[in-house]
């Protein structure tokens, strides 16, 4: 094959890898995002009606903890997830998990509410939300590896930061939605089906990611593991024999980004129509813009690790955060729609540095063979850590000091914890990705099929 063939076909194939990785996580937390964002306004009169009447309070302490419940399945997403796709291949894992996660949702648009079936409905709530958690937490270690494993040692950061925008794009995808629905239809027409059609739309985008991901090559890292001379049959076992410090370590360096990312999603839009009473829609409206600041800045945060490094981007990143909460709650409580979209632009300018270099990051901590275990579960203990109950700690904090700088402290003590992480981790840049211990026979033959699928 000419050299200048070989090249656009490399490219055409990072191309699709980044199309593949981008496409399945937004998807993903598409589907997750419009079920915490409707939890903020919706889910309590519709699925827990008694204490909606009774303690409206409590019962949306307990519809945050419905967000929460899903995360605490996610440990054992990724176990199952990371265990097959280190075994089996990055790729099919990355279809399953984002078939289960549509199906979930999907279903949740159809699930009948409390009026027409009582308890049923939110067990039946509860047990969608739990598959829900589970897909998502294979779906972000396989796709971040697919983006990392196919970069140029060079370009690691900015290729990882791929899937790690798929959550701003799914975030404004899903924020988006619910502001023109909330604007083109009645309030009453959208508590009896509108809320529905943003649950039901994830049939087609499943479709579309299934197709997108299909085409996508498995990740060259895997296909070498093949080669080995001495193959390791239990990767789960071997991580927590040998790993299971870099397992703490990229939980806890998770932990501040994903707790005040879900003040973001959720908790926000919950303290400013109920609290602060503003309308729903500018804040949906601002919120979406907050989210494109997130997208623009997570790959702004890839990039720059790829030139001063992991551990410089994060703490630049972490500390925007940690300087930034207070203020951003002076000025949120204010009631000003403006001073709220501008509070929640600033602070994603931190997320996003801190959360781009997280895919190269982590891949960077763990050898080949259990890679995919080892991020994915490592990311799911931060989410559980992090984010899964930011919403609920937020509005009991709030009901108890009745002060929303209580919820600001309990950020900036988080985002401590997650800096003392990345320090204790040091730079991991450059780290060699690829695997030992390669069988020369076994590669030679390797080597001589691809040149000639190539001629």
């Amino acid at each position: 094959m000419a050299p200048s063939l070989a090249i656009k076909k490399k490219r055409s194939e990072e191309r699709r890898v980044l199309a593949g990785t981008l496409v399945g996580t937004t998807i993903e937390w598409y589907d997750f995002f419009i079920f915490a964002q409707l939890t903020a306004t919706l889910l309590t009169p519709l699925f827990l009606k008694p204490l909606s009447e009774s303690n409206p309070g409590l019962g949306q302490i307990l519809a945050f903890a419905m967000i929460g419940i899903s995360f605490l399945f996610r440990p054992l997403g990724a176990i199952v997830a990371g265990h097959l796709g280190d075994k089996y291949g990055r790729k099919r894992i990355l279809v399953a998990t984002l078939i289960m996660m549509g199906i979930a949702t999907a279903l949740i648009g159809a699930l009948p509410t409390y009026a027409q079936i009582g308890i049923a409905a939110p067990i039946l709530l509860v047990l969608l939300r739990i598959v829900q958690g589970f897909s998502a937490g294979g779906e972000w270690g396989g796709a971040a590896l697919m983006a990392v494993e196919h970069a140029p040692e060079n370009k690691r950061g900015y290729f990882g930061a791929y899937p790690q925008i798929g959550v701003p794009i799914g975030m404004i995808l899903a924020t988006g939605l619910l502001y023109i629905l909330r604007t083109s239809m009645t309030p009453e027409q959208f508590m009896a089906w509108g809320w529905r059609i943003p649950f039901l739309l994830s049939v087609v985008l499943i479709v579309v990611g299934y197709l997108i991901r299909k085409a996508v090559e498995e990740s060259p890292i895997f296909k070498q593991l093949a080669l080995r001379k001495s193959s390791e049959h239990t990767p789960l076992k071997q991580l927590f024999q040998t790993n299971t410090k870099e397992v703490i370590q990229a939980a806890l360096i998770f932990v501040s980004n994903n707790a005040a990312g879900y003040l973001v999603i959720a908790f926000f839009i919950s303290y400013t129509t109920k609290v602060l009473d503003m309308p729903l829609a500018p804040v949906l409206l601002a919120t979406t813009i907050g989210a494109v600041g997130w997208l623009i800045f997570t790959l702004v945060g890839g990039w720059l690790s790829d030139i001063i490094g992991r551990r410089a981007t994060f703490v630049i990143g972490y500390g925007i955060v940690f300087v930034w909460m207070i203020p951003m709650f002076m000025l949120i409580d204010t009631g000003s729609i403006f001073l709220y979209g501008l509070s929640v632009f600033i602070l994603t300018t931190g997320l996003g540095l801190s959360y781009g270099p997280q895919s190269a990051m982590y891949a960077e901590m763990f050898p080949a063979h259990i890679r995919y275990s080892g991020i994915s579960i490592g990311y799911a203990m931060g989410a559980i850590l992090g984010g899964a109950f930011a919403s609920t700690i937020a509005q009991v904090l709030l009901e108890r000091t009745g002060q929303s700088i209580s919820i600001a402290i309990y950020i900036m003590v988080m985002t401590i914890i997650s800096v003392a992480a990345v320090l204790w981790v040091g730079e991991t840049k450059g780290t060699n990705l690829h695997v030992e211990d390669v069988d020369p026979e076994l590669q030679a033959a390797h080597d001589e099929l691809h040149r000639e699928k190539n001629a």
